[in-house]
């Protein structure tokens, strides 16, 4: 049988956060809708973080209000904090991605909080999510390496994977969230992880930042990963990572593991055509590759 890949999309928070021009709540709920109209099931739609440090995030609880719930699809709310986890219950987010960094010096600058803090922070949000409650993920960031502490130890990676286990987390992401990561270092880092929370699943996110990311998601589906982060057209960054550039683009992801006999439920061309309307939102060039060169076989 055909293995089926989940493909996340982040571009309408990832993808968005670390651009100069800010979208209206209204294009962020079209881009929102070309992107399901691709196929895509699990979209990373808004963020509930302090608008006044990322003001292309201002909107979260009124794009959430413009996306009522449909059964198969999941809109996520990434979180920072237990402020961040209430605001993603009160818009009813679907899920909710709480950020934990590896390293103190990014998770101060990213969040207020050191590691120890944020570890901290995860019980009492674990313990409330339940019924009725946007289900909880992690992300493990800056878990490849940090921009200002440089390589990140396997130790705080297994420490954040070993708090998310003992509170039950049922959905880890390691993110290589400045684009330093390797294929080996990936197949590693899945394999620590799986040791530190065995009844986890597993997600991906990468970042292209040095030109390894596809690289890397190969690596990561070879160590039996199904879940990956990408964003239509390569966009994204973080405003507090220097240097940081896009994830993985959505449509290259998906072209890879077509190629590669993985089924994903994506329509390639409706991604690229989206890929195209958000950059001309954007008012530059996105860096995805297919929508240069196209697909092969062209029949394709």
């Amino acid at each position: 049988m055909t293995r089926r890949i989940e493909i996340v999309e982040v571009g309408p928070r990832d993808g968005l956060q670390n651009e100069k021009t800010l979208l209206s709540v209204e294009e962020k709920l079209d881009f929102v809708r070309r992107l399901e109209g691709a196929g895509v099931r699990r979209i990373e739609a808004v963020s509930f973080v302090n608008p006044k440090r990322v003001p292309q995030m201002a909107g979260a609880e009124e794009v959430m209000a413009g996306l009522p719930h449909q059964a198969g699809r999941s809109r996520i709310g990434l979180v920072l904090n237990r402020r961040g986890w209430e605001r993603a219950v009160a818009a009813r987010c679907d899920e909710a991605n709480l950020v934990l960094t590896c390293s103190d010096t990014f998770g101060i600058r990213n969040q207020g909080a050191s590691r120890a803090e944020q570890i901290a922070a995860l019980a009492p949000i674990a313990a409330d999510a339940g019924p009725g409650k946007p289900s909880l993920s992690v992300t493990i960031a800056v878990a490849f390496g940090c921009p200002f502490e440089g390589e990140v130890p396997d130790s705080a990676v297994a420490e954040i994977a070993e708090a998310c286990a003992a509170g039950g987390v049922a959905e880890i992401a390691l993110a290589d969230t400045i684009g330093v990561g390797d294929p080996w270092k990936v197949r590693r880092l899945v394999r620590l992880v799986r040791r530190a929370a065995p009844a986890a699943k597993l997600r991906l996110h990468f970042h292209d930042t040095r030109n390894t990311g596809l690289a890397n998601a190969a690596a990561a589906v070879d160590e039996g990963a199904d879940i990956l982060d990408a964003s239509v057209g390569g966009i994204g960054g973080c405003p507090f990572a220097p240097a940081a550039t896009g994830n993985i683009a959505t449509e290259d992801l998906v072209y890879m593991l077509a190629r590669g006999g993985f089924e994903t439920g994506l329509d390639i061309a409706a991604l690229v055509d989206t890929a195209e309307w958000i950059g001309a939102k954007l008012g530059r060039p996105h860096p995805s590759a297919l929508s240069r060169a196209g697909v092969f076989p062209k029949a394709a």
